[in-house]
């Protein structure tokens, strides 16, 4: 007997649920209807993210490599053997490893000619947005996302515009990682819409704009530079701790020696 094909339908992934967009819109993509994020959607995961952020900041550095290492062998189990799959596992793996070595390489004892000791130590900087780029669409998000919750930020990251299904599966991965729900957010739709609602919100630390558009990027530094954000522009090429130095604040603390 024949049956009927299911066909998949896509969800965004906001505050660790599969959810259809508020809109109740839909962009046809290769043969199936992606939802399409609204500025409602946008609030939502902003408002999931700064949920999580202090949980996930307070989490050790250990347990948090734990966590993207549990994210990287799951991803490894969606692999379609692809070398964008496989360097993708690699750099969840590589940013797992980072995660107890960023206090070392970006923190230390600061020298004073005074009766005291200076610390300098670095925390997350709260809700990064990640703007991904179109292609590759995998390897490109994860390459973005992973130094973000590595140092302990948690992520609204509006996926790629033009191939947006494999990204909107990492929200099956992430949901079987470990990744506490809010930490991650995943957004599919039409940047035109989401850039303000995104880059614009007053809950949002950090962009990390890797478009690669000169429109999009005027736009985000007018945004950012309405609401005071840090914005990073990495290109494939860019090495890990440069990802990583926008992505946190260095704390300093005074301690007197001596008598």
């Amino acid at each position: 007997m024949s049956r009927a094909a299911v066909a998949k339908t896509y969800k965004l992934y906001l505050g660790g649920a599969f959810v259809r967009s508020e809109s109740g819109r839909t962009d046809p993509i290769g043969g199936v209807n992606v939802p399409r994020g609204s500025r409602k959607d946008i609030r939502d995961a902003v408002k999931a993210a700064r949920a999580a952020a202090p949980g996930w900041a307070k989490k050790t550095a250990y347990n948090r490599g734990q966590v993207l290492y549990r994210f990287a062998e799951a991803l490894e189990s969606r692999s379609d053997g692809s070398d964008e799959y496989g360097e993708a596992v690699d750099l969840l793996v590589h940013y797992a490893g980072w995660t107890d070595k960023l206090a070392a390489v970006m923190g230390g004892v600061n020298p004073v000619a005074a009766p005291f000791l200076s610390f300098s130590s670095p925390e997350p900087t709260g809700v990064v947005a990640v703007l991904a780029p179109d292609r590759p669409d995998v390897l490109g998000l994860i390459r973005e996302v992973a130094p973000a919750l590595a140092a302990g930020n948690t992520v609204v990251a509006v996926v790629s515009r033009s191939s947006p299904l494999r990204p909107l599966d990492l929200g099956e991965v992430a949901g079987v990682s470990d990744i506490p729900g809010g930490v991650l957010n995943l957004i599919s739709g039409r940047l035109d819409e989401l850039l303000t609602p995104l880059c614009g919100h007053r809950d949002v630390n950090a962009i990390v704009d890797a478009t690669s558009d000169d429109s999009v990027a005027a736009t985000v530094d007018e945004l950012a530079a309405e609401t005071v954000k840090r914005v990073s522009r990495p290109t494939p090429y860019t090495d890990s701790l440069t990802r990583l130095e926008p992505l946190v604040e260095l704390k300093t603390a005074w301690h007197p020696v001596g008598t």
